[in-house]
């Protein structure tokens, strides 16, 4: 009994001296409560809207401002006319846009109804439902509480025009979601799986003496996986189109050039992770739990980034599967062309140079 005993300390004495196995049984499950609790939020605030005012009265005034007010809004534009709707969409920020009919107070007074168009950015469904409720229940508070002081009952109508997802159909967030993420993880793992394999299997030896530099073995290596998952990518949107009616409403040589520059990215990462990973099991491990949660998480896949702790949102911005998945959105559903979807695009060619250039050396630092 005295040796079993001795036997079970030394094992707990093991693992308190391996740092690598304390991060495993300690650091991931926190990582991973911290991470859940701060990013899963049902609530929404600070949701950018514009309004189109065109009575420009007392009571539209009150009205913004008791939205405004209430912390879940932010009013960043004021609109002169419809056709700036549609351009402020495309930009991206703003979620909602607030059309006040002309002589909105006077109508108020003379018939005691008067209406207000919602229309919000659909692309994203949760969110444009939680929108709408949230902003239809402030306005029906406003008019409960205007009511308490008049003889005849005023009544606003709220209409509500969902633009680029007129159904909420949750599969169109959905999609470019999962297209990020598969392309994310079959890219990194497939890349670093395959360059580690070489190493355990002793063939990078081989490699050692070879003519070809350090540059040449890498896009060898994973110029196959660059093809294969840019077939991935273009039957995920075909199937997504065909199964799901998921909309193609921009250039698909675009949307194609963009997956190009991300899966270059997550192949970059995968060597990246190859350089530091002695086996395979490794190897996959890291890019599962390195890549796959932050990805789910940090991206505006599943939560929106605006309900995040700051901090939070600050990390996002390091993810490449939030730029992709904005891109992937403004040309499906939007329609939008490189005019719009250059900011990203350039965040994303920025990280993949960045991220193959540190490949490239540590790898080069390895062969040596």
């Amino acid at each position: 009994m005295n040796r079993f005993t001795g036997f079970i300390k030394k094992e707990f004495f093991h693992i308190l001296r391996d740092p690598r196995t304390l991060i495993i049984v300690l650091g991931i499950p926190i990582a991973q409560l911290l991470l859940f609790g701060f990013v899963i939020n049902t609530e929404i605030k600070d949701v950018k809207i514009a309004v189109y005012d065109q009575s420009k009265d007392n009571v539209t005034t009150r009205i913004v401002n008791k939205l405004t007010s209430s912390g879940y809004f932010e009013l960043v534009e004021n609109l002169n006319s419809d056709n700036d709707v549609e351009a402020i969409f495309k930009k991206g920020k703003v979620k909602e846009v607030l059309v006040f009919e002309p002589d909105f107070a006077s109508k108020l007074d003379r018939n005691g109804e008067a209406s207000i168009q919602l229309l919000i950015d659909a692309s994203d469904p949760n969110i444009a439902r939680m929108v709408n409720m949230y902003t239809q229940n402030i306005i029906t508070k406003f008019s409960s509480d205007e009511n308490q002081n008049m003889k005849i009952p005023m009544q606003i109508t709220p209409s509500t025009r969902m633009y680029y997802n007129e159904e909420t159909r949750s599969v169109f967030m959905f999609v470019p979601g999962l297209m990020a993420l598969i392309m994310m993880l079959i890219s990194a793992i497939m890349s670093s799986v395959s360059i580690t394999r070489e190493k355990e299997m002793g063939n990078m030896e081989i490699l050692l003496v070879s003519p070809l530099k350090p540059i040449q073995i890498i896009l060898g290596k994973v110029a196959p996986y660059l093809l294969i998952a840019l077939i991935d990518a273009l039957l995920i949107v075909l199937l997504g189109n065909w199964v799901f009616k998921m909309p193609i409403n921009g250039s698909l040589s675009l949307l194609m050039f963009e997956c190009f520059i991300f899966i270059f990215l997550a192949l970059s990462l995968g060597i990246l992770i190859s350089t530091v990973a002695p086996t395979q099991l490794i190897a996959m491990f890291i890019s599962m739990v390195g890549l796959m949660l932050p990805t789910m998480l940090l991206s505006g896949f599943i939560f929106p980034i605006e309900n995040m702790p700051k901090i939070l949102q600050w990390f996002s911005a390091i993810m490449p599967a939030r730029w992709f998945n904005e891109i992937v959105k403004d040309i499906l559903l939007k329609g939008v062309g490189l005019a719009y979807v250059w900011k990203n695009t350039l965040i994303l060619l920025g990280m993949a140079v960045f991220i193959n250039v540190m490949s490239v050396k540590k790898f080069k630092i390895r062969l040596e």
